[in-house]
Formats: C-alpha cells, structure tokens, sequence
C-alpha cells in the first residue's frame, strides 16, 4: 500500500491509500469517494504530465509519498 497527496490548491487536500498495480482512474474514483466530485470530472497532473486513467501508477512511477496536482474540468 502506498500513500498519495492529492491538493487542489484550493484548500483541498485529499490523502489517498492504494496499490502501485492500481490505474489512474481507480485512484481517480477513490478521490471522488472522499470529496464528492465524480470521478470523469477529476484531472490529475504532475507539473505538465496529465496522467491517463488507462495507466497503472507504477508505470508512471508513483510512489508511496508523492504528491499530485489535482484539477477539475
């Protein structure tokens, strides 16, 4: 299990646990769980990286502590 930081920069702060094996969009629906936006509206970034929801967080290289951008469309 890893830990991931999400901020909004709007005040919002989410922690997220998960797998590396998990895809971005698993880890976009755990979010919505916790802030009650639904999940197709959640973009996350890392500085110009947008990531995909296809694509599992190890193969991104997230790991356990990091922390990503989170935006809304």
């Amino acid at each position: 299990m890893i830990e991931i930081t999400c901020n909004d920069r709007l005040g919002k702060k989410v922690r997220v646990k998960c797998n590396e094996d998990d895809t971005i969009g698993d880890l976009k629906k755990l979010i919505s769980a916790q802030t009650g936006t639904r999940y197709d509206k959640i973009v996350l970034k890392k500085w110009y990286t947008i990531f995909k929801d296809h694509v599992t967080l190890e193969d991104y290289e997230i790991h356990d502590g990091m922390n990503l951008e989170l935006y809304y469309q």
